[in-house]
């Protein structure tokens, strides 16, 4: 484990849990305890944390919906402007993942969710709550049109994170990573699929210099 990389560059390390077995996650989840240091688990699917041992599991805050848990307990959380904009409601594991990743880092973050471009008007009547946000994080497959609409909306940054929800062609979210990546909106951030621990970390990097000026 990187244990100064939030020192370092202000963001704590993750530990990506897929792919990990249960005694490697839990030897990281004690050495971290033993340190006194908090803790962002991601891709913990709910079987991969029924299979830690008991003294694991009851030290964690595991969501399943997100895959995500967090040893330490939950920070104070700051106003920081952070709107998540997800398409669907099949959206919201990628949205929750940037969401808890954004509390986990002392952000309070404000979630606007089924809001996506086949349905116009409910982007629409969110307007004026969307133009006040500081920075906009927006999750959505399919075609990923939210991502080009949102831009062309708000003054704050969009980081657009591709899900892999979709039919056929969707591939996976290549579609929409591939709409992301040729908007037409300019100055779009773009982060690879699935990636809501990435559009969190990117905004919290952006808030960081932000606070610096």
């Amino acid at each position: 484990m990187d244990w100064d990389r939030q020192a370092r560059t202000g963001v704590a390390e993750g530990v990506l849990c897929s792919g990990k077995s249960a005694a490697q996650i839990e030897a990281i989840v004690a050495e971290a305890r033993a340190k006194g240091s908090r803790l962002l688990l991601t891709r913990l699917a709910p079987d991969a944390f029924a299979a830690l041992a008991s003294k694991t599991r009851k030290a964690l805050d595991h969501d399943p919906v997100s895959r995500t848990a967090v040893l330490g307990g939950p920070m104070p959380l700051a106003e920081s402007g952070i709107g998540i904009v997800a398409a669907g409601t099949s959206d919201a594991p990628v949205a929750r993942e940037a969401e808890r990743t954004l509390a986990f880092a002392g952000h309070a973050s404000t979630m606007i969710t089924d809001v996506g471009v086949a349905g116009l008007w409910r982007l629409m009547e969110r307007q004026d709550e969307l133009k006040r946000f500081r920075i906009v994080i927006a999750v959505a497959g399919m075609e990923g049109a939210l991502f080009s609409v949102l831009a062309g909306l708000v003054p704050a940054p969009v980081i657009a994170v591709p899900t892999s929800v979709g039919y056929g062609v969707a591939a996976g979210g290549t579609v929409a990573l591939n709409a992301a990546l040729a908007s037409c909106a300019p100055g779009i951030t773009v982060v690879n699929i699935d990636n809501g621990f990435g559009a969190a970390t990117a905004a919290i990097k952006m808030l960081a210099i932000g606070s610096r000026e």
